[in-house]
């Protein structure tokens, strides 16, 4: 029939087996959604800027120990990276020749 052609192949199947398919329990309402979607943006919200204020601190402490001159701007954080993954391989070079 009609109908059962515009069923999706799980609601077919479903249907087959005499079981019909339901959802996750009673509707919530519209409100309860808006409010539980902001609370798990805000959440994650807070995460990413606790990730990012650790990574900046992180990025801070191998600034200070890089060999830069004092009245160098700071350097990006990409700039910062490149810059001791150098000093590490010049480092380990200097180890082999010695």
């Amino acid at each position: 029939s009609p109908a059962r052609s515009a069923l999706s192949p799980r609601e077919a199947a479903a249907r087959r087996k005499g079981k019909a398919r339901r959802g996750r329990g009673k509707a919530r309402s519209e409100g309860l959604l808006s409010k539980q979607k902001r609370s798990r943006r805000m959440k994650a919200n807070d995460r990413e800027r606790n990730r990012m204020h650790h990574l900046n601190s992180a990025l801070d402490a191998l600034r200070s120990v890089l060999p830069t001159f004092p009245d160098d701007a700071k350097l990006t954080k990409i700039e910062t990276l490149r810059f001791a993954h150098n000093y590490i391989w010049a480092l380990t070079q200097s180890l082999r020749l010695a």
